[in-house]
């Protein structure tokens, strides 16, 4: 079962660690962040990516600029299985969602105990084509055909690959769906 922190407060949008500690009010224009371990199986991504639909849909019904749940669930379930696939086993899998301020949208963190960067997190050559046969090799092309913005840097256990999604307008939505 995943082991969760409570819900924090931290004012902090750009990549980095999301403040962890004893569940307070978020002050106007901060964001509300979730720390969650993972176990280092594959039974961690779907876990995740139901993580990341309750936290991107229940926690804030009323906002209106939510980012778009089926991206960040995609997103989210290939940065676990990357994490599960590429690592040792040895320690967690910890998934960092932080909901950000005003104009909204959130920003995603998958942290394992892996220092080595994941391959390349810039869009591919387009004179090389991609084999529809290849099994691997596509998530990190999601993530940066996808997100807003990504990238990934060293922890002290580890490193962090993160993504961000803007806030979509409740009324884009509606028409989406």
């Amino acid at each position: 079962m995943p082991e969760a922190t409570r819900p924090t407060a931290t004012g902090r949008a750009a990549p980095g660690p999301p403040a962890t500690g004893p569940g307070t009010a978020a002050p106007a224009g901060a964001a509300t962040s979730w720390r969650v371990r993972l176990p280092h199986t594959t039974a961690a991504v779907p876990i995740a990516r139901a993580l990341i639909r309750t936290a991107l849909t229940d926690t804030a019904p009323g906002t209106d600029d939510q980012p778009d749940t089926d991206t960040a669930e995609l997103l989210t379930a290939e940065l676990v299985a990357n994490a599960v696939e590429h690592t040792a086993g040895t320690g967690p899998i910890e998934l960092v969602v932080a909901l950000l301020p005003t104009p909204g949208g959130c920003q995603i963190e998958v942290h394992d105990s892996r220092p080595a960067r994941p391959g390349d997190l810039v869009c591919p050559d387009p004179a090389v084509g991609v084999d529809p046969w290849q099994e691997h090799g596509r998530g990190l092309l999601l993530l940066r055909a996808l997100s807003s913005d990504c990238g990934h840097r060293p922890t002290a256990h580890g490193k962090a690959v993160w993504f961000t999604l803007p806030g979509i307008p409740a009324q884009r939505r509606r028409r989406a769906s």
